[in-house]
């Protein structure tokens, strides 16, 4: 594909080495077409938008600049790196992006030869840069490392320690700062302040500069006339900062550095939604976007209210919960809108902690709150709960203090694909001591697991999906549960051979139910993945043929591996058969594309069910129970 009508000179570039021979005068219209390119598809299909914008100068420079793909660009978290997709050879595709069978949602070693490192997730962009610098150190190859990691990235613990690893070991390697004073959110920390303070500084915008100095801080304005100081005390040699949409000043800079030897870092500054009015004066709403009109920004009507979300429902239930108790308190790593928290935020700022893209320091942070008598509730993404997983067992669960998690986006999450499905949650939350693990089957049932973690002497996780509820009518009251019990929400009506029971976990209640009218089976709402209901479980066992656990989590190790540790403490011999998420990772699609592709949906439930009742073990009609 050489030629689209109305891109003159992105039509011609499929490959960096067409840009790199484009005359340097060139390149202005070019990041004009490449930004058009992107609000024209986007608008289309959504998806991340504003991030995309700000780094077209920045991406169009360092292809220039480098001989990638032999130079290695790793693009922290992702969000920015459609253009890099562009221009090294898929925009033909950028339509599919995010969709089952397209372009992957962030950079993947498999999709292109030029995506040096697959990512998704924040602050590991330095890391990687370091090693493969390092391995052509080894290796005594002629080769580039660069990392391109966003503000919000370096708010990251592993962020310093990448920066102070690799100034030890004096690497050769470049750090692209690419400071927009955003993340998902507005950035938070103290990094974020002394750069938006640079840029105040230097005539440049800083919308979200919040704190200038104070009376006795003098210090602080001396240090900006010094600002890589903290850059150098890693080791780095600090270039900037310059700005990063100035393709003339991007370029001289990149040509004059990237041979340098030892840690480079160049801080440039940049305009998350860069060209696009809408998404630079609001470049939260316009972070990632579904449909939109390209020339006035705006989306299409919205369609009318159905049953909230449990991500609404678990928000409005956390403000009640602080209007009721003062030691009610909300931590989030960065994903205040994501989570739910923005009306919190507004209504109890003084209990409302943004601790940056800082997981690890997030669960802590809660367990410290914990140990002073209040009552932490940390909200948190259940793959980024993965990274701070050491400290949930060493500083929460070792400890028996009563942090609950909330865990948004529990099991398949859709088009973000394999970086973000909340896969394997159960079966790393269900090993750990003190720990008790739930999982709603409906918005009401989410609202009284929140009521009985927070009543907990010790740790609690609430897990819940992405997307709406059943639209049922809120209860007046939301008492605690009974720890460790489940329910049985569906009896068999008839006599029906060989007897099934569904052991449903969490939102799989729903399909299971489905599925259970067709089967003539009973359905039990599980609601505990631990303290497992091993009462319920026997019971069932003792009046089925065939229990089936179903679970939106990995089989291995998950809730039904829960089931059938009971059954074989009890030496029970009753067929069991476990559905869940193979053992791979699930790449994207929508979460009903998912569900169905992993046989979690309706027919996908029968069709398993059915080929186990005809296996030859359950052909009769007398069961192989043992009491």
């Amino acid at each position: 594909m050489t030629d689209i009508p109305g891109y003159s000179l992105l039509g011609g570039v499929n490959a960096p080495s067409d840009l790199r021979n484009l005359p340097s005068e060139d390149l202005p219209h070019l990041a004009v077409e490449l930004r058009r390119f992107l609000i024209e598809t986007l608008g289309r299909i959504g998806g991340h938008f504003a991030a995309n914008l700000g780094t077209v100068e920045l991406t169009l420079a360092l292809h220039r600049c480098l001989n990638t793909p032999e130079d290695r660009i790793v693009w922290d978290v992702g969000h920015q790196a459609y253009p890099h997709k562009i221009v090294t050879g898929r925009r033909a595709r950028l339509e599919t992006i995010r969709k089952l069978g397209g372009l992957a949602p962030f950079n993947l070693r498999s999709e292109s030869e030029y995506d040096a490192f697959g990512v998704g997730h924040s602050s590991t962009a330095i890391s990687a840069a370091a090693g493969m610098a390092a391995a052509f150190r080894v290796q005594k190859l002629q080769r580039r490392a660069v990392a391109v990691i966003g503000d919000g990235g370096m708010t990251g613990g592993m962020a310093f320690e990448a920066l102070n690893h690799a100034g030890h070991a004096g690497l050769d390697m470049l750090v692209v700062y690419n400071d927009n004073d955003m993340s998902i959110s507005e950035n938070v920390g103290g990094l974020r302040d002394h750069s938006a303070r640079l840029m105040s500084k230097l005539g440049l915008v800083a919308p979200h500069l919040v704190r200038l100095p104070q009376d006795g801080e003098d210090h602080i304005e001396t240090h900006l006339d010094n600002p890589g100081a903290l850059f150098r005390t890693f080791g780095f040699s600090y270039h900037g900062p310059i700005d990063g949409h100035d393709l003339d000043a991007l370029t001289r800079t990149l040509d004059s550095i990237k041979d340098a030897r030892g840690p480079q870092l160049l801080h440039v500054i940049t305009t998350k939604g860069k060209g696009f009015e809408p998404a630079e004066a609001d470049p939260i709403k316009y972070h990632g976007v579904t449909q939109f009109d390209p020339v006035t920004g705006a989306f299409p009507s919205k369609k009318a209210a159905g049953a909230p979300t449990y991500t609404q429902v678990f928000g409005d239930w956390l403000c009640d919960a602080a209007e009721r108790d003062p030691r009610v308190v909300a931590i989030t790593p960065a994903m205040r809108e994501g989570s739910g928290l923005v009306d919190y935020a507004r209504r109890f700022p003084e209990r409302y902690y943004d601790v940056g893209i800082a997981e690890q320091h997030a669960v802590t942070f809660s367990a410290g709150l914990a140990c002073e008598g209040l009552r932490p509730v940390c909200a948190i993404y259940s793959t980024f709960l993965q990274r701070g997983y050491d400290q949930l067992i060493h500083d929460v669960a070792i400890q028996n203090l009563p942090v609950m998690f909330a865990i948004d986006r529990g099991g398949l999450v859709g088009a973000d694909g394999a970086t973000h499905h909340g896969a394997f949650d159960l079966s790393y939350l269900r090993c750990i001591p003190n720990l008790v693990v739930m999982a709603p089957s409906d918005e009401n049932e989410c609202r009284r697991m929140f009521a009985t973690g927070l009543a907990l002497p010790g740790p609690s996780a609430v897990r819940y999906p992405r997307g709406n509820g059943q639209g049922l009518a809120a209860e007046a009251e939301y008492k605690p549960l009974a720890i460790g019990r489940g329910r049985i929400v569906r009896d068999a009506r008839g006599r029906r051979r060989p007897r099934v029971a569904l052991l449903a976990f969490g939102c799989m209640v729903q399909p299971a139910l489905s599925a259970a009218d067709i089967l003539d089976a009973v359905v039990a709402d599980m609601r505990f993945v631990k303290p497992i209901d091993a009462e319920l479980v026997l019971e069932l066992a003792n009046e089925n043929d065939l229990l089936v656990t179903i679970e939106d989590n990995a089989r291995m190790g998950g809730a039904g591996s829960a089931v059938n540790e009971v059954l074989v403490a009890q030496h029970h011999k009753v067929q069991v058969l476990n559905l869940g998420l193979p053992d791979a990772f699930i790449e994207h699609g929508t979460r009903e594309e998912l569900l169905a592709q992993c046989g979690l949906d309706v027919a996908g439930i029968l069709r398993s069910v059915q080929k186990r009742l005809r296996a030859r073990d359950l052909d009769g009609s007398e069961s192989v129970r043992q009491a």
